[in-house]
């Protein structure tokens, strides 16, 4: 974290000064905003919290709920979620409040006893070493609350305005806010009435019943799986032993369970296997009280008992798995028509619970499209830049639901119907990278260029996310993770791997660096002229010597920007190699060097030669306005 350049700060630096619309933000609704959003779960807290780093982007958040959420249904954490959070400034506080998942049981009938539930594996929850964050399990109302924190600390100091439902959309054709949103306040002195608001854009992250997709014409597409759950949380007493373990547990005949331990060190949540669902009882399976779930979890758990002395929150469901066929207001593509309306979140895919998905998934929805409305409506970038965000994330949601619906089949079969007794487990153990966040590969496109130079960094796969690594600050010899000094700031980050020569040598670093500064189709010189020359690019360098052998004073002033109303000079920009953790190897980068271009939501854009401006400037070309 750095501060103190425009000035000595006292106070906590997570609240960034205040700037922009957030100067004189009004208490009250106005009439046109920049971006509406309409829900404030995951997908719309974190869309509020990268948007709230745009100043000059008006955004308002709107929620019928009278309040914060007090209680949520989703709860698991996958590792590239908390990676997202240390973006934005909260992975280590969650972390250190929530339960984190080391390893997984496995529980199935006895073979001497099949009455009776044994231990047949335990297995590690991160064998291979995917993220360096872990699997978490905390409630869905801490994870909006640090959210909301990091919208209201932002300088648009964006707040959700609660009381508020969304009854209906008009999108027009013309002026300057051309989506008309009418809502209705459900609280406070004027509940009933309505009202409309203006806007240049509308996110619908309102769940999946949204109105706002429905109000578009998008069509969720899917199939219920026929087989009901029911989930509790709950306080109880046991003697089952791996109680404060992630366990799926699968009796001989009454069924299965996912445990997932909770928070605290107290609470956990079951979800336990109610059975097939008749084709007309769907009503009726939605009546099966917590008693009944209860005994349904005493019935799978034998000869282990559960005396439940409290419940926290409970409920049933359906197993379903739906698509909508469109994440934008655009019904066809090839009409040239922008989009104006989006919809994030379950308002999108639907799917089981069990895979903890759905509020991952979610943020990573929201996160997308976040930064890029912020480069849109304060003229980094083109309009057609919105295009990518459904023709990104539709994919991402088709392979959730095709994973999910493998998981949750499985989960709910009887041990009998496996073909070999390990097929659960070794599933999970192949599969795991996936519910982790990891699988995601964007597809080429205006944002993410072809793999023709992947060699040139074989473990920073084109269109993934960027895997940090160990490196060592020359200015102080901090070991860091790199990634980690990439918060959600909204920039686009260079990642400047040298060649073999020193910081005192003639080098292609040294080219690259003054071609960066300097010409005229350099991506740097898309900035205005009267902000900080590092305020739209993070732009660093990882020499292959170790800090101590780099001399700080012959390092390119590009990596040394000025900012601040001083002019002090960043000399945070600058990275050696670790003597026994050498980021070159472990990244699998090419001696001769590489620029590796990241997306301001992570993901790597492109990987060029140190001698490729040409193709770098081609790349920022189309996406930058100037």
């Amino acid at each position: 974290m750095q501060f103190h350049h425009y000035g000595y700060v006292s106070r906590d630096p997570r609240i960034q000064p205040a700037a922009g619309v957030g100067l004189n933000r009004s208490e009250t609704l106005p009439d046109e905003v920049d971006v509406l959003i309409v829900g404030s779960g995951p997908a719309g807290m974190i869309t509020a919290a990268q948007l709230s780093q745009f100043p000059g982007v008006s955004t308002r958040i709107v929620e019928r709920r009278a309040g914060r959420l007090e209680v949520g249904q989703a709860d698991g954490i996958q590792a590239r979620s908390v990676e997202t959070f240390q973006a934005f400034g909260f992975a280590d506080r969650i972390i250190a409040e929530a339960y984190r998942i080391t390893e997984m049981a496995f529980w199935k009938p006895d073979p001497e006893n099949p009455e009776h539930i044994v231990r047949t594996a335990r297995t590690p929850d991160d064998p291979a070493g995917i993220s360096e964050f872990p699997h978490l399990i905390v409630n869905q109302a801490r994870v909006l609350d640090y959210l909301a924190e990091s919208a209201v600390n932002g300088p648009a100091r964006i707040r959700p305005d609660y009381g508020f439902e969304f009854e209906d959309i008009a999108i027009g054709d013309e002026g300057e806010y051309p989506v008309t949103v009418t809502l209705r306040s459900t609280s406070g002195s004027q509940e009933g009435q309505t009202r409309t608001i203006r806007a240049k854009y509308v996110v619908g992250s309102d769940g999946a019943r949204s109105k706002v997709r429905c109000s578009i014409g998008c069509t969720l597409a899917g199939d219920q799986a026929n087989h009901a759950w029911g989930v509790m949380d709950v306080l109880a007493v046991t003697d089952f032993p791996d109680i404060r373990t992630k366990c799926a547990i699968q009796s001989r005949s009454g069924g299965s369970i996912l445990l997932i331990p909770r928070e605290g060190g107290y609470l956990f949540r079951m979800y336990v296997d109610l059975g097939e669902v008749p084709a007309d009882g769907s009503s009726a399976i939605r009546e099966t009280s917590i008693e009944q779930i209860i005994a349904k979890a005493n019935e799978i758990m034998h000869p282990y008992t559960l005396d439940v002395r409290n419940v926290a929150w409970h409920s049933v469901y359906e197993v379903g798995h739906r698509l909508s066929d469109r994440f934008d207001d655009v019904e066809d593509p090839a009409s040239g028509r922008l989009p104006r309306v989006f919809i994030t979140g379950d308002a999108c895919h639907t799917h089981s619970a069990k895979a903890g998905q759905g509020m991952n998934v979610s943020m990573q929805d929201g996160f997308n499209l976040g930064w890029k409305l912020g480069h849109v409506l304060s003229g980094r970038s083109p309009a057609r830049l919105l295009s990518t965000y459904s023709a990104e994330r539709q994919v991402v949601a088709k392979n959730l639901i095709d994973f999910d619906k493998e998981w949750s089949t499985m989960m709910a079969k009887r041990p009998e119907e496996f073909e070999d007794p390990s097929e659960l487990e070794e599933f999970y153990m192949r599969t795991i990278e996936f519910p982790a966040g990891f699988m995601t590969e964007y597809a080429p496109s205006l944002i993410t260029a072809e793999t023709r130079h992947q060699a040139l960094a074989t473990e920073f796969p084109i269109g993934k996310r960027f895997k940090s690594a160990m490196v060592s600050r020359v200015c102080d010899g901090n070991p860091l993770h790199l990634g980690h000094l990439a918060s959600a700031d909204g920039r686009w980050r260079l990642y400047v791997f040298a060649d073999s020569a020193k910081a005192n040598e003639p080098s292609a670093v040294d080219e690259l660096a003054n071609w960066l500064k300097t010409a005229p189709d350099s991506p740097l010189q898309a900035s205005p002229k009267d902000i900080d020359p590092n305020a739209w690019f993070d732009v660093k360098v990882i020499y292959q010597q170790t800090h101590d052998e780099v001399d700080i004073a012959s390092v390119p002033g590009v990596f040394m920007p000025q900012v601040g109303p001083f002019e002090l000079t960043d000399y945070g920009n600058a990275f050696g190699i670790l003597p026994d953790e050498d980021i070159f190897e472990t990244r699998g980068i090419n001696r001769d060097g590489a620029v590796v271009v990241v997306r301001p939501d992570q993901y790597v854009a492109n990987i060029l030669p140190l001698s490729a401006t040409e193709k770098l400037a081609d790349f920022f070309g189309p996406i930058m306005n100037r």
